[in-house]
Formats: structure tokens, C-alpha cells, sequence
């Protein structure tokens, strides 16, 4: 019987590595949302729609340089970009069963009570932690316009996305790479290299990381450390990435509606 290669058979990171990693993803989308966003940008209370459009970009900025230094590590690590490596070092097969190693397309089913979890912490995270949260931490709270979803849900700017290429584009641009940036960042990247320093608990230290990077939208902090926790887990226990992004992109499945039906003036 064959089984896959151990993490504590792989070189693993230091733990100045890990935090460096994060801090080089986390440091530049503060920057973009907390000091550029807000000397570039439209007022959001006289062009919501403008000031909408400039974040949605700075946002993409971000998470594209998240993607490409995932890329950048592999590289320097491996020496090359092919599909076969990224794919090894990214965990992105089959589910293997946690005890043997052994990969089963049974698996898959796992995602179904994933998804469950999923969206009972939507459900309960913003309407009780994030706002504890922020009651704590009242600096915390979201800016006019934080959040996407709130703002998709007004009729005066729902009303001026008809029609309008550069929000979907940038919208469906942005979708993509939070997926792919932020997943091969923490689950590809990090969590394979962390057993070293966390041992049994990298998956918790690499939700926590995970949870905590959203400072650029630090009024979710506490709700990403519970989606990280989730996302880190099931790619921990099944040694695939794959199940991690597929959970990730099930928020796609709220917002992607909301934005085609905007776009097509449903709304």
C-alpha cells in the first residue's frame, strides 16, 4: 500500500518565514484600503458608484500580487511553474483519507457538511461576532460602502450598474483571484510548511493568520478566523487544497446573482 509523503518528511518553514509570508500579503492590502483607497477614491456619499469602482480595483490590485507571490515562492522553491509542480505543492488532487493516505472520491462528500458549517457561520457571524466585534472595537466598524453585499442590496446604486462593464469586470476579476490569491497563499503556500513550527495545530495557526490578514476589512476578522479554521481544516485532513477552494467559492454562488441581476437592471 503506497501513502502519500508526510509533511514532517517536507522542509518546513520557520516561523519568520510564515509571518513574513503573511505580513507581505497582509501589509499591501491595508495599504491599498486604509491610505490609497481613501486619497484616490470618489466620497462614497456623493459617488457611491465611483468610490465602489476605485476599491474594487485597489482590492483586485492586492489579491493579484497575493496570487503572484504564491507563484513566486513555487518557483523559487521548485524552479519551475509547471502544472505537475504547482499541483504537488499545492495538494491540488483527489481527497486522501486522513489514516491511510489513500486517495477516494468519496471523499468529495465531505463537502457537503463543509458547506453546512459554511453557511452557518454566515449565518451567525455578522449578525452576533462581527458585531460584538465591533462594539468592542468600535475604530473597526465598516466605512460606508465596506460591504459589498450591503451595498448591492441599495436600489439607488443598484440602479446605476446596469449596463456597466467595468463593475462586473472588475467584480468578476476580483472573484477569481480571491479565490485562487488568497487559498494558494494560506492552503497552498503555508499550511503544508507550517507542521514544523504548530505541529498538530497548523491548521489553527494558519486559520488564525488567515482571519487576522482581513485587517484591510478588520470588522470581519473574527468571522475569517472561523472560515480559516474551516477551510484550513478540511485541507489539512484530506491533504487537499482542492476542497478549501471549492468551499471558498460557494460565497461566489450569493453575490454573483446579485451582481448579473444588477447588471441586467433586474433589480
Amino acid at each position: 500500500m503506497t501513502t502519500s509523503t508526510s509533511p514532517q518528511s517536507e522542509s518546513q518553514y520557520s516561523l519568520a518565514k510564515i509571518l513574513g509570508i503573511w505580513f507581505a500579503v497582509s501589509a499591501p492590502m491595508g495599504i491599498l484600503a486604509w491610505i490609497i483607497n481613501p486619497a484616490i477614491a470618489p466620497d462614497f456619499e456623493s459617488d457611491p458608484l465611483g468610490g465602489g469602482q476605485v476599491k474594487l480595483g485597489l482590492l483586485l490590485l492586492g489579491l493579484i500580487w497575493t496570487f503572484a507571490l504564491s507563484m513566486i515562492i513555487v518557483y523559487r522553491e521548485a524552479g519551475n511553474l509547471r502544472w505537475t509542480t504547482i499541483k504537488k505543492r499545492f495538494w491540488l488532487n483527489t481527497p486522501r483519507a486522513h489514516k491511510t493516505g489513500e486517495p477516494s472520491h468519496r471523499l468529495w462528500l465531505w463537502l457537503i457538511p463543509g458547506a453546512l458549517i459554511l453557511f452557518l457561520i454566515w449565518s451567525f457571524a455578522p449578525p452576533t461576532v462581527d458585531r460584538l466585534w465591533v462594539t468592542l472595537f468600535p475604530f473597526f466598524a465598516a466605512p460606508p460602502g465596506g460591504n459589498i453585499g450591503e451595498v448591492l442590496q441599495q436600489p439607488e446604486i443598484t440602479a446605476q450598474l446596469a449596463g456597466n462593464w467595468l463593475f462586473l469586470g472588475l467584480f468578476l476579476l476580483m472573484a477569481v483571484f480571491n479565490i485562487i490569491g488568497e487559498e494558494f497563499i494560506f492552503r497552498g503556500v503555508l499550511l503544508p510548511k507550517a507542521k514544523g513550527v504548530f505541529r498538530n495545530w497548523d491548521w489553527v495557526a494558519i486559520g488564525v493568520l488567515f482571519g487576522c490578514y482581513h485587517f484591510h476589512q478588520p470588522w470581519m476578522i473574527l468571522g475569517g478566523i472561523a472560515i480559516g479554521l474551516l477551510l484550513s481544516f478540511m485541507a489539512k485532513w484530506f491533504r487537499c487544497t482542492w476542497m478549501p477552494i471549492i468551499i471558498h467559492s460557494l460565497q461566489l454562488l450569493v453575490l454573483l446573482p446579485m451582481v448579473f441581476m444588477a447588471f441586467l437592471g433586474l433589480v
